[in-house]
C-alpha cells in the first residue's frame, strides 16, 4: 500500500515523498482513512511505529480548507513533555512545506509574550502541553469554541505524570461535536475509563499488542550491585564491550541520579550529555540536537526522554536503574529498534529488584535472558560490606550508621589493620596513653554510668516521664554542686 491509496491531499504526498517515505506504517495505513472520514480514532500501538505522522498527516489534508481567526485555533494537539510537543511541531514543517498553515506551540520555558502574539494572529494548529494551554486560557488570551479536531497523544503519559485533570477540563472546554483522536502505547483500565468518555462510537486501531516490544530489539539482563559505585562500574563496562554502539540512552529513575551518573561518565573520558525535568528549556533542546548530530553520542536521561522522541538512530539504551512502572520498560527500549532497525537493550538488575523484574516479564509477557551470571549466581561484592569509618557511615544498606569513637582509627575485627613495628615502638606505654577522663565517661555504658550516679546520691532525683505522687518544688532532693561552693564576700573599701 502506497500513501496515493489513503487518500491524502497531492500536497501531503508531494511533502511525504519529499521526505524520503513511500509506504505507511501499519498504524498510519490503519488510521489515516478513519480520520478523513471524520471518524473519532483510539489507536494503540508500540512506541516506534509512526503514530505522530498518523494524525499529522491527514489534519494536514483537512486544514486546507478553511482559515484561522484570532484567539480560536481551528485543531488541538496535547502532549505530555515540551519535547514531544516540540517534536510534532518539527513534523507540521516537514510535511506541511507546501501548505501556509500557522502553527502555535504553546510549552514551558518560553516567553508569554510571544506565544500571545502567535494566538492573536489566529492558528490553524495548537500544540500545547495541559499546563501551559490553562494558563493562556485562564489569563483570557485563548478561546477552544472553535477546535474542530482534538488529538490527546501518549494518553498513558499523561496518566502518570498526574494530567488527567487538567485533560478532563479542557475537553469540557472544546466543542462537543468535535473530533477526537485518541493516541496510546499501553491501555491499563483508567486510560480506557478516559477513552470511553472521549470518544464517541471510536474505530480501534491496534497494531500491536499493548505493553509488547518489538522484536528487533534483543534484551538483556546485567546482574550488579547495590552500590552506586558498583552499578557505575559495571555500566561503564557494558558500554565500553558493547559491540557496534553508534549512540545510548541511559535511563535513570531520579533527575539527582541522571546529574550524578553524568559527570561520572564525563569524568571517565565519554562524551554524555544529561536530559532532565529540571533543566531549562533551552538547556533541553540544545541537549537534544548534541545528540541528535551525533556530537554527543551518550545521553543520559530521565523518563522525560521515554515517550515520543523521534531519534530513529539510536543503537543502545541501558537502564541504569529498573523504572518503577513496567509500562515504562516498554517505552525507554523503545527507543531502540526504530523503523525496522536493529537494537540492544540492557537492564542493570541490582539485589531487591527480583518484583520490579517480575512484573516487567509479566508485563511483556515473556522472560528477559541474564548476560552474564544472574543475580542469584553473582557472587557477593566486598564493597557491599566496607565501612567508611572516616565519615561514620555503613554503605553496606544505604543507610546511616553512628560509629564509636572507641572503633575509628583502630580497624573491624575481620579486616585488622597492620601497623609497623616501627610505629608499635614508638608508641608510649599504655599507662601514658590513657584517654582524658571527660573521654572515658563517655565510652561507658549508660547502664554503669546510671549505677555510679545513683551510689554518688542521684538516686532521689525523678525522670520527667515518671509519674510521682507528690509534686517536686524547686530542684528536688537534688542540690547542684555549684549551689554547695561557699560565698568569700569583698571587703569593702
Amino acid at each position: 500500500m502506497s500513501f496515493a491509496e489513503l487518500g491524502l491531499s497531492d500536497k501531503v504526498q508531494q511533502a511525504v515523498a519529499a521526505a524520503g517515505y513511500t509506504e505507511p506504517t501499519p498504524i498510519q495505513a490503519q488510521a489515516i482513512p478513519h480520520v478523513l472520514s471524520r471518524r473519532d480514532v483510539l489507536g494503540i500501538a508500540q512506541t516506534g511505529t509512526g503514530k505522530t505522522a498518523a494524525f499529522t498527516l491527514p489534519m494536514l489534508t483537512l486544514l486546507e480548507s478553511g482559515r484561522a481567526r484570532a484567539r480560536m485555533p481551528r485543531t488541538l494537539i496535547l502532549e505530555p513533555t515540551r519535547e514531544l510537543a516540540a517534536q510534532v511541531e518539527d513534523n507540521f514543517d516537514k510535511y506541511g512545506i507546501n501548505h501556509r498553515l500557522s502553527v502555535a506551540l504553546l510549552i514551558g520555558g518560553m516567553s508569554f509574550g510571544d506565544q500571545d502574539a502567535k494566538i492573536t494572529r489566529g492558528v490553524d494548529v495548537l500544540i500545547a502541553t495541559p499546563g501551559r494551554l490553562l494558563d493562556h486560557f485562564e489569563r483570557g488570551k485563548l478561546l477552544l469554541t472553535g477546535v474542530e479536531l482534538l488529538v490527546i497523544d501518549e494518553a498513558d503519559r499523561m496518566l502518570d505524570m498526574g494530567f488527567i485533570p487538567d485533560i478532563e477540563r479542557i475537553v469540557k472546554l472544546v466543542p462537543f461535536t468535535r473530533q477526537t483522536l485518541f493516541f496510546s502505547a499501553t491501555m491499563p483500565p483508567e486510560i480506557q475509563r478516559l477513552a470511553d468518555a472521549f470518544l464517541h462510537n471510536p474505530v480501534k486501531v491496534e497494531v500491536a499488542r499493548a505493553a509488547s516490544t518489538a522484536s528487533t530489539i534483543t534484551q538483556r539482563l546485567v546482574a550488579t550491585g547495590r552500590e552506586d559505585y558498583e552499578k557505575r562500574e559495571t555500566l561503564r563496562e557494558l558500554i565500553r564491550n558493547a559491540t557496534d554502539l553508534q549512540n545510548a540512552i541511559v535511563f535513570c529513575n531520579r533527575k539527582r541520579d541522571v546529574a550524578v551518573l553524568h559527570r561520572s561518565l564525563q569524568n571517565h573520558g565519554f562524551a554524555a550529555v544529561a536530559l532532565h525535568g529540571d533543566m531549562d528549556q533551552h538547556a533541553r533542546m540544545a541537549a537534544l540536537d548534541s545528540f541528535r548530530t551525533g556530537e554527543m553520542p551518550i545521553l543520559v536521561a530521565s523518563d522525560v526522554a521515554a515517550r515520543g522522541l523521534d531519534i530513529p538512530a539510536v543503537s543502545h539504551v541501558f537502564n541504569y536503574d529498573i523504572p518503577h512502572h513496567a509500562e515504562d520498560y516498554v517505552h525507554r527500549i523503545g527507543r531502540t529498534g526504530r523503523a525496522g532497525r536493529s537494537g540492544q537493550s540492557f537492564t542493570l538488575v541490582s539485589p531487591g529488584e527480583e518484583k520490579s523484574l517480575a512484573a516487567i516479564e509479566k508485563l511483556i509477557g515473556q522472560p528477559v535472558e541474564w548476560q552474564g551470571p544472574t543475580l542469584a549466581e553473582r557472587p557477593q561484592s566486598e564493597g557491599s560490606s566496607r565501612r567508611r569509618s572516616g565519615r561514620g557511615e555503613d554503605r553496606s544498606r544505604g543507610r546511616k550508621v553512628k560509629v564509636r569513637s572507641s572503633d575509628r582509627g583502630r580497624g573491624r575485627a575481620e579486616e585488622p589493620r597492620e601497623e609497623a613495628p616501627v610505629a608499635r615502638a614508638a608508641q608510649p606505654p599504655r599507662e601514658e596513653r590513657q584517654p582524658p577522663r571527660e573521654e572515658q565517661q563517655s565510652r561507658r555504658p549508660r547502664q554503669e554510668r546510671n549505677e555510679r550516679s545513683s551510689d554518688r546520691g542521684y538516686q532521689g532525683r525523678s525522670r520527667r516521664d515518671e509519674d510521682t505522687d507528690e509534686p517536686v518544688i524547686g530542684l528536688g532532693d537534688h542540690v547542684p554542686a555549684f549551689l554547695m561552693r561557699p560565698v568569700t564576700a569583698k571587703k569593702a573599701k
